[in-house]
């Protein structure tokens, strides 16, 4: 199963709508934040460390939709915390796909088989299932043994009714290459549409901050584990990106191509960095100008950071804004598929 033609051509039209009108920074992705509580405590999440009064919150589902249509992006992604313990998330999830939005809705799927009859499978909606490597890692990952276990059952469960779904993973500096390979020929095996990866981001509410990731072992562990890459493997990233980290493309950060909004507003400067909140999103796009972020600013944050949020955007905006993109990008997936052995 692949990404829906559809979905490919609805991005692909909105991006270059966009360069051609002039406009450098648009958004792709909004990235909603409904709620921040969590059933799990992973070792890595820097959300469920707010304060109870914060964590009660829930986000109204007009409120979800008035910010897709403000700032206007084909795709949502919906976070948190856990999506799936809001109570008006199937009806916010239904008035995204109305509108025609191409929705991820990213779980841990603790307890999707509890609340799967809520949700009709759809071509605009794909749930993003939280799998943070093998059993083992996954389980040790999360703090909860069996999570893993739970997870697959769900998997399962939403791909026999129907539903599109993709694999969430972040992958830390204790991961073993070989083992998450392996990770990838099972994940396949269940039938998943596609895997998506991200380096830790080293949050400072995080509660370990002893597993993240500097930016050259990212790139010397992602040679490792996306070498020789099997010929099953579907990854739901752009070539560029993929290119990206295993350091055979250079890209800056997008911060704007990932705009998130959450239950206290428009987060700024990224989805990573909270400075504090906008009331809009065009006041978000202003006060993103005066910042200087990637790899190569002046915030300590970014030095390290290759995580999709600012950088798919980015692999996707050079696709879509010259010729010179898209050749980069075949090239990319040329050189991807050479490498593939069966």
């Amino acid at each position: 199963m692949a990404v829906p033609l559809s979905q490919v051509c609805t991005v692909a039209k909105y991006a270059i709508t966009n360069t051609l009108k002039g406009r450098k920074k648009y958004p792709l992705v909004l990235m909603l934040e409904p709620l921040f509580q969590c059933n799990l405590a992973c070792s890595g999440c820097g959300k469920i460390q707010y304060p109870k009064n914060i964590l009660d919150m829930r986000m109204p589902k007009e409120k979800a939709w008035a910010a897709i249509e403000e700032c206007g992006a084909p795709v949502v992604s919906i976070a948190g915390g856990e999506p799936l313990l809001h109570p008006e998330m199937p009806e916010m999830v239904e008035g995204f796909v109305k509108r025609k939005k191409y929705v991820y809705m990213c779980t841990n799927a603790q307890i999707l088989l509890s609340k799967i009859d809520k949700f009709k499978p759809s071509k605009y909606l794909s749930l993003g299932i939280h799998l943070d490597g093998t059993k083992r890692m996954h389980d040790k990952g999360v703090n909860r043994d069996g999570a893993y276990d739970t997870a697959v059952r769900g998997i399962k469960e939403a791909l026999k009714r129907g539903f599109r779904v993709t694999t969430n993973t972040t992958i830390f500096n204790n991961a073993d290459p070989e083992e998450i390979r392996g990770f990838f020929d099972d994940v396949m095996a269940l039938g998943v549409e596609g895997m998506m990866l991200s380096p830790g981001f080293p949050y400072d509410k995080a509660p370990n901050q002893d597993i993240f990731l500097e930016r050259n072992k990212t790139v010397e562990l992602f040679r490792k584990i996306l070498s020789n890459p099997h010929k099953n493997w579907i990854f739901n990233h752009s070539p560029g990106f993929l290119a990206f980290l295993k350091g055979e493309q250079e890209y800056e950060c997008t911060p704007w191509g990932n705009p998130t909004y959450s239950i206290l507003g428009w987060q700024k400067p990224c989805y990573l960095i909270n400075d504090g909140y906008c009331s809009s999103f065009a006041e978000l796009m202003k006060e993103i100008e005066k910042y200087d972020l990637g790899h190569k600013g002046t915030r300590p944050e970014c030095k390290d950071c290759m995580l999709h949020s600012g950088y798919e955007a980015s692999a996707v905006r050079d696709i879509f804004g010259s010729i010179g993109g898209l050749f980069r990008a075949a090239k990319h997936m040329r050189n991807f598929k050479k490498k593939v052995r069966s």
